[in-house]
């Protein structure tokens, strides 16, 4: 089953989308809002469910599904929390700065809580206030949650995914090494983030195995490929994992996002990737394009966004066609 926010008020209006993303129908006899659907799923998924199959049969009145129209999935949420279950990833970014990575980040998942009061459409600009702020995109999988309950166990935890997305979660990198030297960041380097037109049920999704998404991660910046990852690969820690992780002293509302951190895939012979140029997986952001080029030559050379740049983050089935629709984004000057 595949679900979309059409824009409209702070919520969104839920409609079901069909499994090919070209047709829709209203939802709102059975939930007004996908977190109306989140609060009583149990009761409300079925009735989703029978209207998803009706669709598909051309039963019930259908109009055509146009992703600009649409919201993120969950346009605001009660919460949003981003893990980095790639450490491939942190490793990297702590080799270029010649710091030790600590053997705990192997085992204990890094976890920041970022602003859910209001996301990024799908098709919306990124708003960029200064270029010196280092802007940069991270093609990352996340996970809409049902209610988690305090302690949960990884089995319970990822019994609790209701749906999956994309996401490009948006960061500023020149303003993170301050935050963080406080010792109580993130906060202004991480604005408002983007998740993808249409969030799938775990059951529809192939490629969906013990909390973990197999596929190709496209990322492209300006129409060229820049990375190609499996999220199913090299992930330290699913999704069961990092939710559990969430709720260790805390119970999780249904609604909650819970992200995987940049997607990030080792080379072929376990050293730092290669670009998709080159044969390899590539690069889910420019961070790490830009730590590759410091660890080969002690500089990087690739810019961060700028105004005029257009970002797009998408992944397809083994046909070709799209599965949650794409975030294509441009960066607009705020």
């Amino acid at each position: 089953m595949k679900l979309a926010s059409l824009k409209g008020g702070r919520d969104g209006r839920l409609v079901v989308v069909s499994n090919d993303l070209a047709w829709f129908t209203e939802a709102h006899h059975i939930a007004p809002t996908l977190q109306a659907a989140l609060d009583h799923w149990e009761g409300m998924a079925p009735a989703l469910r029978a209207l998803a199959e009706s669709l598909e049969l051309g039963a019930v009145p259908k109009e055509r599904f146009h992703e600009h129209q649409a919201a993120s999935p969950l346009p605001r949420a009660y919460q949003w929390a981003d893990g980095s279950a790639y450490v491939n990833h942190v490793a990297l970014v702590r080799q270029a700065r010649g710091a030790e990575l600590p053997k705990s980040f192997w085992t204990d998942p890094l976890m920041y809580q970022g602003g859910s009061d209001g996301f990024l459409g799908p098709r919306d600009p990124i708003p960029l206030a200064d270029e010196s702020w280092g802007l940069d995109l991270e093609g990352e999988v996340a996970v809409i949650t049902g209610d988690v309950p305090r302690g949960a166990s990884r089995e319970q935890a990822l019994a609790a995914v209701r749906l999956v997305m994309l996401c490009n979660d948006v960061s500023l990198r020149n303003l993170i090494p301050d935050e963080l030297a406080k010792g109580f960041g993130f906060f202004q380097g991480k604005p408002a983030s983007a998740f993808s037109p249409v969030a799938v049920t775990p059951d529809a999704l192939p490629g969906w195995k013990d909390g973990k998404l197999s596929g190709a991660l496209e990322v492209e910046l300006n129409g060229q490929p820049l990375g190609e990852a499996d999220p199913a690969v090299d992930m330290t820690f699913d999704f069961g994992a990092l939710i559990a992780h969430a709720a260790k002293s805390r119970s999780l509302g249904a609604g909650t996002i819970i992200g995987s951190g940049t997607v990030s895939n080792r080379g072929a012979d376990g050293g730092p990737g290669k670009p998709v140029s080159e044969g390899g997986a590539g690069y889910s952001c420019l961070a790490e394009v830009r730590t590759i080029e410091t660890i080969a030559s002690g500089a990087p050379a690739t810019p961060f966004l700028k105004a005029g740049d257009v970002v797009r983050i998408e992944m397809r089935d083994a046909r070709r066609h799209t599965i949650f629709g794409a975030i294509e984004q441009a960066v607009a000057a705020a």
